[in-house]
């Protein structure tokens, strides 16, 4: 059975590469569009792996993160944050709120499924 992977990112050229690149390394992907149809759909679908934008309507994603961090149902959910915002800080606040991975934009297409990977076979970054 495929590992489940909850995508939620709003820019399309992103979601079509990343549903690409996880799909044919094997994984189910679910996207949302903003961070509270994410959160809602981690609440609810339980996924293997969160992919997380931190800039997203709504919601952002360290919110999103900070409230799944906050539940039961979220304390042990792999989330690997995905941003174009790359300094030092942007990342502090990430692991800050409960990341197991931060990559920046533009990305490695190997480093992300790789991270993804990990994070699904139990392997935090």
């Amino acid at each position: 059975m495929p590992k489940r992977v909850l995508l939620v990112e709003d820019e399309p050229n992103i979601v079509e590469s990343l549903r690409f690149l996880l799909g044919r390394a094997g994984f189910d992907v679910e996207v949302q569009a903003n961070g509270r149809e994410g959160l809602r759909a981690a609440r609810d679908t339980a996924p293997d792996v969160l992919i997380l934008d931190v800039m997203l309507p709504e919601i952002n994603g360290l919110e999103v993160l900070r409230q799944l961090r906050a539940e039961d149902c979220g304390q042990a959910l792999p989330v690997l944050m995905l941003t174009a915002k790359g300094q030092r800080e942007d990342r502090d606040r990430a692991i800050d709120a409960g990341a197991d991975i931060f990559l920046t934009k533009p990305f490695a297409n190997a480093d992300l499924v790789s991270a993804v990977q990990s994070l699904a076979d139990g392997r935090p970054g």
